[in-house]
C-alpha cells in the first residue's frame, strides 16, 4: 500500500496512540503533522514564499515594511496583521533591537547570553542552533541546524514538516552522541525555552546561552548559513516535495562542510578547521 494511503489510516483512537499506529504502518510520525498544510490555500503559500525571499534579502525589514513592499512591488492587497501573523508562523523576525516577539514557553527557562566578548578559538566551544523556513512548491518545510561557530561546520541537521519540538530534540540528542560543545546558543523561541530542551543540555553539562531580547544579530553566524543555503540551492531551483528538499540537503550540507571554501576560515572548507583543530588539541 502506498505511503499516502497508509497515512490516511491513522486516526485518533482511545487505546492505540498515534506513535503506535505510525509504527505499525511503518510511516514517520512527523509526516502525519503535515496534513494541516493541505488546508492552506495556494495564495497563502505563495505569499509566505514571497515573505521568506524578502526577509532573506532584507532581514532588518519588519512586517510593516514588508507589507508596504508587497503592496508596491506586487500590487498585492494585504494588511499588516496578516503579514505579522504569517511571519510568526514562519519563525521570521526582523533583525534589529525590539521587544521580543518570539513565543517563549516560560520565562523561567530563558538563559542569559554568554557569548558577549567571548573569544571563540576552537571547535566545539560554541554551537549555534536555529530553525528556518524553506519553501516547497505548494507547501513548506522547516530546517533545524547545529553549526560549530569556530569552523562554520554543520554538526547536524533535521527537517520537519511542522514546528513540533520533537525534531529539534531528536537532532540535538543525535549530535551529542558524537561530540559535546561547551556552550549552545539559540534565540528565545519556544523550541529552546521549554523544559525538555533545558533538561537535555543540563543533563549533558552543556552551558545554555540565549540571544538577548530582540537581539537577533547575536545568532548571525547561523543566519548567514541559512542565507547561503537559500541562494546556493533553494531560490535557483524548484522543489516539488519535501522529499526533494531532503535529497538536496543530503547532498548540499556535506558539500558545504567538505568542499565549499568559507571566507571566515581563510577560504578553507569548514571540515578542515573542525577536525584539524580537534586533532591538534588532542
Amino acid at each position: 500500500m502506498p505511503e499516502e494511503e497508509r497515512k490516511n489510516l491513522v486516526t485518533k483512537h482511545e487505546k492505540i496512540s498515534l506513535t503506535k499506529q505510525t509504527g505499525l504502518l511503518e510511516i514517520s510520525r512527523t509526516s502525519i503533522y503535515a496534513r494541516p498544510h493541505k488546508g492552506i490555500s495556494d495564495e497563502t503559500i505563495s505569499l509566505m514564499h514571497k515573505i521568506d525571499h524578502i526577509h532573506t534579502d532584507e532581514p532588518t525589514w519588519g512586517y510593516r515594511t514588508i507589507t508596504a513592499y508587497l503592496r508596491n512591488r506586487y500590487g498585492m492587497i494585504v494588511n499588516r496583521k496578516r503579514i505579522r501573523r504569517l511571519m510568526r508562523e514562519m519563525g521570521i523576525y526582523a533583525i534589529y533591537p525590539k521587544p521580543n516577539l518570539s513565543k517563549r514557553y516560560h520565562a523561567q527557562y530563558v538563559r542569559p547570553y554568554l557569548l558577549r566578548n567571548l573569544n571563540i578559538v576552537r571547535p566545539n566551544q560554541v554551537w549555534g542552533v536555529d530553525i528556518t523556513y524553506i519553501p516547497v512548491r505548494n507547501s513548506f518545510v522547516y530546517l533545524f541546524v547545529i553549526i560549530d561557530w569556530y569552523s562554520r561546520y554543520i554538526v547536524d541537521w533535521e527537517m520537519s514538516l511542522t514546528l513540533e519540538k520533537g525534531f529539534v530534540l531528536r537532532c540535538m540528542q543525535r549530535a551529542l552522541t558524537g561530540c559535546k560543545p561547551e556552550i549552545v546558543n539559540s534565540d528565545q523561541g519556544s523550541h529552546f525555552t521549554n523544559p525538555d530542551y533545558i533538561k537535555l543540555l543540563d543533563g549533558e553539562n552543556v552551558k545554555i546561552s540565549m540571544d538577548g531580547k530582540g537581539q537577533c544579530l547575536d545568532n548571525a553566524r547561523t543566519e548567514r548559513f541559512f542565507r547561503t543555503l537559500k541562494y546556493d540551492r533553494v531560490y535557483i531551483n524548484e522543489y516539488n516535495s519535501p522529499k526533494e528538499i531532503r535529497k538536496m540537503l543530503n547532498e548540499y550540507i556535506p558539500q558545504y562542510n567538505s568542499v565549499r571554501p568559507h571566507s571566515s576560515v581563510s577560504y578553507k572548507p569548514p571540515i578542515t578547521e573542525y577536525y584539524q583543530e580537534q586533532v591538534a588539541a588532542a
